[in-house]
């Protein structure tokens, strides 16, 4: 019998008979302020699971190593468990969020260039900014570790802003996380949807990803629903 080993945010985390598989259940729930703020949403998991899956195939695909395995149901998937790194990388390619507060700037500009910027995942101290020297010191990871990492940053980015611009969405930013196999190999983990990145119709600018619920500007789950139409449509052209 699968046992339960995490409960977060959006996912449980569950072992399987299979020492090195787990089990993750995506929740219909939606959290603001490092989960000060919960609400229930139906259907957001099977939405968020779906364009995850959708988008892990896709990076597959085109020769990036994730933890991904296969999508059980709407809500489950099966993936390889990994030591995860207490680490957010987070790629901006225009001015927002947290970004556009803290230098007093407008969203919505594109920049010169991605900003990388690493943060030491803990919600009891709000995800502080951390940089390389620190997080070498402090053994989270080597040099080396972060130069593969953020590699996989620069090609995730390279692969999806364009999939999204035939979407009609601007890849604004995201934040991805890494784990390693038992084997010592570093892969892509976590998820890749609208809860962990920012897409904007580039039509009209509307937002189409988990601001709409932290702003109250739409419905999470249709605007998700949305999303997930939009890429499945683009990835069928190209195949």
């Amino acid at each position: 019998m699968d046992k339960l080993l995490y409960t977060g945010k959006a996912k449980e985390m569950w072992q399987t008979a299979d020492p090195d598989v787990l089990r993750v259940v995506y929740l219909d729930q939606a959290t603001a302020l490092n989960g000060k703020r919960k609400e229930h949403f139906a259907g957001k998991g099977k939405a968020a699971n779906a364009i995850s899956s959708l988008v892990f195939r896709y990076l597959m695909d085109h020769g990036v190593a994730t933890h991904f395995i296969k999508k059980l149901s709407a809500n489950e998937d099966l993936v390889k468990k990994c030591q995860m790194f207490p680490l957010e990388f987070v790629t901006r390619n225009v001015v927002a969020g947290h970004f556009a507060t803290r230098y007093g700037l407008k969203e919505g500009a594109v920049l010169a260039n991605p900003v990388e910027e690493t943060f030491f995942k803990s919600d009891d101290l709000d995800d502080p900014f951390i940089n390389e020297s620190a997080t070498v010191a402090l053994k989270i990871a080597s040099h080396q570790d972060l130069m593969q990492m953020w590699n996989v940053c620069r090609k995730v980015n390279d692969l999806l802003r364009p999939l999204f611009a035939k979407a009609g969405m601007q890849l604004v930013d995201f934040k991805l996380e890494f784990g390693r196999l038992s084997n010592g190999e570093i892969v892509l983990a976590d998820e890749f949807s609208p809860d962990n990145c920012r897409l904007w119709d580039t039509a009209t600018n509307h937002h189409m990803d988990k601001d709409v619920y932290r702003r109250k500007i739409a419905d999470l789950t249709q605007t998700y629903d949305e999303v997930l139409a939009r890429l499945q449509a683009v990835i069928k052209e190209e195949n």
